[in-house]
């Protein structure tokens, strides 16, 4: 009796051991044509395999892939799909670049460092202005979320002036932000319906 931990290791085990003594029997056919007939049985037995996948896009494709895989792209036959190479099967994907600035006040978050960042290059008028004050009330929100107690609107504005260095000057005589038990109750409101609508699923 032989174990199959005495043969060759397959390539794709998802197909089992039969698959892959057909796909080694289809390589050695000599006739082009017959080859190519023999492959295509080979197909369709794969596709019946997994019947719930072939809604997915490229199916038909992917099992093209995978016959070369299994034939150790030895099947010389007329494939109707572009096959994936060799070479491209052990290959790492390059490296993601990771962002490694700094960020002053990690409860603010990067996205809105660079909004920050915006609002200076706009002109002065009504539109920085309404910028700025949506900033404002976004940081306070921020700290709040983070913090969980109430903040002076003071320590929000050396905050943006701060990370605007220097270029957005806002005082507590001129701006009002909104209060803390206003933004901590649209906070809650905001998780209440996310946690609601998970349940809901």
């Amino acid at each position: 009796m032989e174990y199959n931990t005495a043969e060759k290791k397959l390539a794709l085990p998802e197909y089992g051991r039969n698959i892959q003594n057909m796909v080694d029997y289809c390589v050695t056919i000599k006739e082009r044509q017959e080859r190519k007939r023999c492959a295509d049985t080979i197909i369709n037995i794969m596709g019946n395999m997994f019947p719930h996948l072939r809604d997915v896009n490229d199916f038909k494709h992917i099992l093209w892939d995978h016959l070369a895989i299994m034939a150790d792209f030895k099947l010389d036959i007329d494939y109707p799909y572009e096959i994936v190479k060799k070479e491209d099967l052990h290959s790492k994907p390059p490296k993601v670049a990771y962002s490694n600035s700094r960020i002053r006040y990690r409860h603010y978050g990067k996205t809105l460092e660079q909004m920050v960042t915006k609002a200076i290059e706009l002109e002065d008028g009504e539109e920085r202005n309404q910028l700025v004050r949506l900033l404002a009330n976004q940081m306070k929100k921020s700290f709040l979320t983070w913090n969980k107690e109430s903040v002076d609107d003071e320590k929000i504005f050396k905050d943006l002036h701060e990370l605007s260095k220097g270029k957005i000057a806002l005082s507590t005589e001129d701006y009002k932000l909104a209060e803390s038990r206003d933004l901590l109750a649209r906070t809650n409101t905001n998780t209440n319906r996310k946690n609601h609508s998970r349940k809901g699923r």
